[in-house]
């Protein structure tokens, strides 16, 4: 009877292929809210967009969902890169976009000489979220695949999505940061990385954070040189800065293809090691 249904939901699939083309995928958004019992009773809300054709898939056991974790940057909301869960949502992915920041935590502080500028016990919360989120989401859609995630982040919430890579390097499968500041590439090549870079009078990485063309290319990474603002990586960003960086992820989200490599006309400056990362411990309870 089972078997009855996936194949009747699999031949519904594709009898409706053709309307979810016409109206971009019909990509479904939901806000779920979880509550961290262990960290005293934290809110973490998660909006999950998701395809509805790939959804009913799942739903009848013919496919696992691709899983991509979208991290917001500093005093951003989750919900502010619709641009960039659309995009992944499109092309098959189960993208969950989580709230790292509540208006009761303490304020993202620069301290100059301190691992990362401080901002590890950031990063800690960070880590803690998306893995509380994760379990969660295994209830509520058990057919996706969390063993290999695309970590996805701008700015504080790229290097949330890098460290994470770095403590649980064998659970990821690629990583896509808009302008990360703080913490350095992972250079083994144990997973693709790519990097949106903006062009911002301001916003500079740190030392040590972006690896030279040389050691780029022999690991995978790919490095886009942009003329965008670091605060144009977003949905308030202008339609120019955000369709170019569509189309260009676009392009190198092809998993049958390899990475090529994007010239720039800038030299990456000299890198210095930035030091090792402390290893993950879970973060004391946040009110």
């Amino acid at each position: 009877m089972k078997r009855g249904i996936a194949v009747l939901l699999s031949l519904s699939v594709l009898v409706t292929v053709g309307y979810f083309t016409a109206s971009k995928w019909a990509i479904r958004h939901e806000t779920l809210m979880f509550h961290d019992e262990s960290r005293g009773d934290r809110p973490v809300a998660v909006d999950v967009a998701v395809r509805r054709d790939r959804e009913l898939q799942a739903n009848a056991g013919l496919i696992k969902l691709p899983v991509a974790i979208l991290n917001h940057g500093n005093t951003v909301k989750f919900t502010e890169y619709s641009f960039l869960a659309n995009l992944f949502a499109a092309r098959g992915y189960m993208v969950a976009s989580i709230q790292h920041d509540l208006a009761t935590d303490a304020p993202l502080v620069t301290k100059v000489g301190e691992l990362y500028v401080g901002r590890l016990p950031q990063y800690h919360r960070g880590v803690a979220n998306i893995r509380f989120a994760i379990d969660e989401l295994k209830k509520v859609q058990p057919n996706a695949d969390y063993d290999r995630l695309t970590m996805i982040g701008h700015s504080n919430g790229g290097d949330i999505s890098m460290y994470f890579a770095k403590l649980y390097p064998d659970q990821i499968k690629k990583v896509v940061t808009l302008d990360n500041l703080r913490v350095p590439f992972l250079t083994d090549g144990r997973f693709k990385i790519i990097s949106f870079r903006s062009k911002d009078p301001v916003f500079k990485p740190d030392p040590g954070v972006i690896p030279d063309d040389e050691i780029c290319e022999k690991a995978g990474i790919t490095v886009v040189r942009t003329s965008f603002r670091h605060n144009d990586m977003r949905d308030t960003g202008p339609d120019e800065a955000k369709a170019a960086i569509e189309d260009m992820l676009d392009k190198m989200l092809d998993d049958d293809s390899p990475l090529r490599p994007v010239d720039t006309t800038t030299t990456p400056p000299v890198m210095t090691d930035a030091g090792p990362v402390t290893p993950y411990a879970p973060p004391a309870a946040h009110n």
